[in-house]
């Protein structure tokens, strides 16, 4: 029986480029307006690596969503630091890789 094409790339050890975004979705107690949502907005976009075009704050659930550029880490103490110095409290964090192929700049 013949390895495939496939099988013989996997065994040498080929892979594929890939980069790994990192979505980050905080829960906040206390936004309740869009100039409260304004400040979280203007201090995340300051931070290296976030995709402000990704960026969505959804006032009645106290969710912030942003996306950071895989090159780049927030940890939580940071992101804790953020949201209590624009007057609010983070109450939770959830983080998700986004796997996507490498993208060639020819």
């Amino acid at each position: 029986m013949k390895p495939t094409l496939l099988m013989a790339l996997l065994v040498a050890g080929f892979s594929w480029p890939v980069s790994a975004d990192t979505r980050y979705d905080l829960r906040v107690d206390g936004l309740a307006c869009p100039y409260c949502a304004y400040g979280i907005e203007k201090k995340l976009k300051a931070l290296d690596g976030v995709d402000g075009d990704t960026l969505a704050i959804r006032l009645n659930e106290g969710l912030v969503s942003f996306t950071v550029r895989g090159d780049a880490t927030i940890t939580e103490p940071v992101l804790k630091q953020l949201i209590n110095d624009a007057g609010f409290t983070l109450r939770g964090l959830e983080t998700q890789d986004i796997v996507k192929p490498e993208q060639k700049n020819d």
